[in-house]
C-alpha cells in the first residue's frame, strides 16, 4: 500500500524548504559602475556618457589610449602584455566604447591589476598575452573562416546554410572588437597574425544583390541582419534595406543582431534610432513579420541599468523579442553559477530572453577560451530547472558544414582524443547534389589541452599532419571565398 503523505508534510517551509541547492537565486539590482573612478575619466559628465557621440568619439583602440584611462590603476606589465599580444597573436584590433570598458573590474578593486587580469569580461574583449596557451594556442584545425561561411555565400556577405534561413553579413564592422570573434577573417582591420578578407562589391550594390536573391529564392523566410554590427551601420541606410526585406513577401522573420545594445546602449537610445525602429516595427506588425533583436552578453557584470534602458527602448519601438546569443568560454562564463548569473541579470534586470550559447569556435588562437564537448553538456544539465522553459538557454555547438548542434545531440565522441562526430538533416547550398551528405559524420575538436594525457601524446604525434591538413583547407576556404567574388564582379 502507497504510504500517504500527511498534510503536515505536504505544506512547505515558508522559508528554506529548498534550502542546500546547488545554486541559490537572489535578485540582484543593477547598477551602473562609476566611471570617474577611472582617472581618464573622472571629469565625464552623466549627460556626456549617455551621448552615442561621446561613447563613439572615445572608444579605447590601442594600449596608449587603455593607459590614458586607467592610468596607474593598473602595473606597466598589464600595458606591455597587452601590446605583444596585439602584436603576436591577436585576431581583432582593439576598440572598446567607454561603456564596455567601465564594466571591468566595475567595483573597483585593492589589487587593481590581479582583478584586471582575472575579470571576466576583461577576458574576451583585451585578451593577453599571457591569457594565451603556450602549448596549444591554436588547434590543428582552427580555421580562419571555421564555419565555412564563405564558401557558403549565395551574393557576397549572404550566407546561405540552413534550407529557410540566411546569414546577411551587411557590413565588416563593429562599435567593438570581440577577441573570440568567429567571423575574424572578415570583420574588422587587419592584425599583425591576420590579414583580413575585404568585400569587394559597392556596399549598396552588395545589399540589392542580397535583396534581388532573397526574391527570387521563395524558400527563404527568415534572415538574420547582421555583420558586423547592424549598430554601426547609418540608420538611414539599414532601414531602407530592412523596409526592402519586408516587401519580399517569403520573409517572415527578421532578426537584428548587435552587441550594441550590451556594448554601447547609447546608441539604441539615440532619438533618431528610436523612431526609426517604430517605423520599421510599425511595418512588419502590419504585414506579419516578426522582428527581433538579438544581442551578445557574455557575463553578467555586463547588464546595466542603461542595458536595461535601451532593451524597454526596443521593446516600447515595437520589436517582437529581444534575446541573447552568448558564447562559452573559458574564464569568462564556464560555471554553472556564472551562466544562471548571467541569465538571470538578463531576464530579471533587463527582460533580454537567455536563447543560446555557442561554443567557442576553432578559430587561430581561441584555444584558452574553449570548453570540450564534455564541459558544455555538464553545463547544460546544470542549469536546467532554474529558468523558465522558454529562457533556458540552449548550448549548442556550431559544427563545421553542419550548423547548431544542442551538444547532446551528437553521434558519437572520442573523449580520450577529443573528437566528437554530428550528423545533418540538410544540405546546405553547397551539397545539393551530394547524395551523401546526410549519412556523413563531421567533426569537431575539443581544446587539446583539456584531453587526457592519453589524448595529448596523440596529437602530439599527429598534429604535424593534421596542422598541414588544416592549412590546406584555410587556404581551399579562402580561395573559394575569392573565386566567389570574382564571380560577382565580372
Amino acid at each position: 500500500m502507497t504510504d500517504l503523505i500527511s498534510p503536515e508534510r505536504a505544506v512547505p517551509e515558508p522559508a528554506d524548504h529548498l534550502g542546500g541547492q546547488p545554486y541559490a537565486y537572489q535578485r540582484v539590482e543593477l547598477v551602473e559602475p562609476d566611471w570617474t573612478r577611472l582617472p581618464g575619466w573622472k571629469d565625464v559628465t552623466a549627460e556626456e556618457w549617455r551621448s552615442v557621440q561621446w561613447q563613439r568619439a572615445h572608444c579605447v583602440k590601442n594600449v596608449k589610449q587603455l593607459r590614458a584611462v586607467m592610468g596607474d590603476l593598473l602595473e606597466d606589465r598589464v600595458y606591455e602584455d597587452l601590446e605583444r599580444d596585439q602584436a603576436e597573436r591577436a585576431t581583432m584590433s582593439m576598440l572598446l566604447p567607454p561603456q564596455m570598458l567601465n564594466t571591468i573590474v566595475p567595483n573597483g578593486a585593492d589589487n587593481y591589476t590581479e582583478a584586471f587580469y582575472a575579470d571576466p569580461v576583461r577576458r574576451y574583449m583585451l585578451p593577453l598575452f599571457t591569457d594565451r596557451r603556450s602549448d596549444w594556442p591554436s588547434h590543428p584545425h582552427a580555421t580562419r573562416d571555421s564555419l565555412h561561411e564563405h564558401e557558403m555565400w549565395a551574393t557576397e556577405g549572404l550566407t546561405h546554410r540552413y534550407p529557410t534561413k540566411v546569414l546577411a553579413e551587411i557590413l565588416p564592422t563593429c562599435p567593438q572588437y570581440c577577441g573570440h570573434c568567429t567571423r575574424m577573417d572578415l570583420v574588422g582591420n587587419s592584425t599583425p597574425v591576420i590579414d583580413k578578407l575585404k568585400f569587394v562589391t559597392k556596399p549598396q550594390q552588395r545589399l540589392d544583390d542580397m535583396l534581388d536573391y532573397l526574391r527570387r529564392t521563395p524558400g527563404v523566410r527568415d534572415v538574420v541582419v547582421s555583420g558586423g554590427d547592424v549598430a554601426n551601420m547609418p540608420w538611414p541606410r539599414l532601414e531602407s534595406f530592412l523596409t526592402s526585406l519586408l516587401e519580399i513577401e517569403n520573409i517572415r522573420d527578421i532578426r537584428l543582431a548587435t552587441k550594441a545594445l550590451m556594448g554601447m546602449p547609447q546608441h539604441w537610445l539615440s532619438d533618431d534610432v528610436r523612431a526609426g525602429v517604430e517605423r520599421v516595427a510599425r511595418i512588419g506588425r502590419e504585414r506579419g513579420v516578426m522582428i527581433a533583436m538579438h544581442t551578445h552578453v557574455n557575463a553578467a557584470q555586463s547588464v546595466t541599468p542603461l542595458v536595461a534602458e535601451a532593451t524597454k527602448a526596443m521593446f516600447e519601438a515595437g520589436l517582437r523579442d529581444v534575446r541573447n546569443q552568448g558564447v562559452l568560454m573559458r574564464g569568462v562564463n564556464d560555471s554553472v553559477p556564472q551562466l544562471l548569473d548571467l541569465c538571470f541579470a538578463l531576464l530579471d534586470g533587463a527582460t533580454i530572453t537567455p536563447y543560446y550559447f555557442y561554443m567557442c569556435d576553432m578559430i587561430p588562437f581561441s584555444e584558452h577560451w574553449r570548453v570540450s564537448v564534455k564541459d558544455a553538456q555538464h553545463l547544460q544539465h546544470g542549469i536546467l530547472g532554474y529558468l523558465p522553459g522558454f529562457a533556458t538557454p540552449r548550448i549548442v555547438c556550431d559544427v563545421p558544414y553542419v550548423g547548431k548542434r544542442w551538444v547532446h545531440q551528437l553521434s558519437d565522441y572520442d573523449e580520450v582524443r577529443g573528437i566528437s562526430y554530428w550528423k545533418k538533416n540538410y544540405r546546405t547550398g553547397i551539397e545539393v547534389t551530394d547524395p551523401e551528405a546526410l549519412n556523413r559524420t563531421y567533426e569537431y575538436y575539443d581544446p587539446i589541452d583539456s584531453l587526457p594525457a592519453e589524448g595529448q601524446d596523440w596529437w602530439r604525434q599527429h598534429a604535424g599532419d593534421t596542422l598541414a591538413e588544416a592549412t590546406a583547407r584555410a587556404a581551399a576556404s579562402r580561395d573559394a571565398a575569392e573565386a566567389q567574388k570574382l564571380l560577382q564582379i565580372g
